[in-house]
């Protein structure tokens, strides 16, 4: 059985004792039941993760002892940046939670015209900082060492107005896309990609169009329609399994 993992973004030293921040310990303590003896797997946003033992747990501290460094990875090679139209309700919960699964580096979360969901500055600050726990968890979950990015929720039609960096391939569904994703040719090693998904009403004529011009291909996926919270997450799929570490590994003979 694997070993609980938690977030923990402090300088951590093997063979030292450290005390948890005061979410993984009540985590640990209160909603794991963990326990003085008890193993868990601690990292930070930057790569690798330490083995850690409990050796005190009160009412509001616990303190670890950390074992081993392991420089484990578990990233996809491709660096893929999701703009997901804001979502209504749970969905963009869900969508943030499993695109982390599905490997991506940097999440920007935008308003579009049709889009049900608009933000204030306000309103805008609390989401992210829930998404960026939302995040945390996931690759608590999955494994992940890195934590991906998420940015400020902005108008789309503002995003889209920066000049995009050289060497970026950007893609956008569309049911009625000139040219498929399983069309396309793998793009090289050190090339990110950006994958934009409208929101539950689909991007505005005019959006498709500003994006088009920011370099954005419009590529379908299969014949039929996708909600929001489907086509990201089928997509990034997709894309790895075209491109990225869902491709079946093989060994020569």
């Amino acid at each position: 059985m694997s070993h609980p993992r938690f977030h923990c973004p402090m300088p951590l030293e093997v063979g030292a004792c450290a005390d948890l921040p005061e979410r993984v310990a009540h985590h640990a303590t209160r909603v794991l039941r963990l326990r003085r003896g008890d193993v868990m797997t601690l990292f930070g946003s930057t790569g690798g993760e330490y083995a850690a033992r409990i050796v005190a747990a009160e009412r509001t501290r616990v303190s670890v002892e950390v074992l081993g460094w392991c420089a484990v990875e578990r990233e996809s090679p491709l660096s893929i940046t999701l703009v997901q139209a804001l979502q209504a309700g749970e969905k963009m919960d869900l969508t943030v939670q499993k695109a982390v699964e599905l490997g991506v580096r940097r999440i920007v979360p935008v308003m579009s015209k049709r889009g049900v969901l608009q933000l204030d500055e306000q309103r805008a600050l609390r989401r992210l900082e829930h998404w960026r726990s939302v995040v945390v968890a996931a690759c608590e979950q999955c494994g992940r060492n890195r934590v991906p990015e998420v940015t400020l929720p902005e108008r789309l039609a503002d995003w889209l107005a920066r000049v995009p960096r050289d060497g970026m391939l950007r893609l956008m569904l569309a049911p009625a896309g000139a040219r498929s994703l399983a069309s396309l040719s793998a793009p090289p090693v050190d090339q990110s990609i950006e994958l934009l998904i409208g929101a539950e009403g689909g991007l505005a004529v005019e959006e498709v169009q500003l994006a088009a011009l920011s370099g954005f291909l419009s590529v379908r996926l299969g014949p039929r329609i996708l909600r929001t919270e489907t086509a990201g997450l089928a997509a990034l799929a997709a894309i790895q399994v075209l491109w990225g570490d869902f491709k079946e590994e093989t060994t020569d003979v």
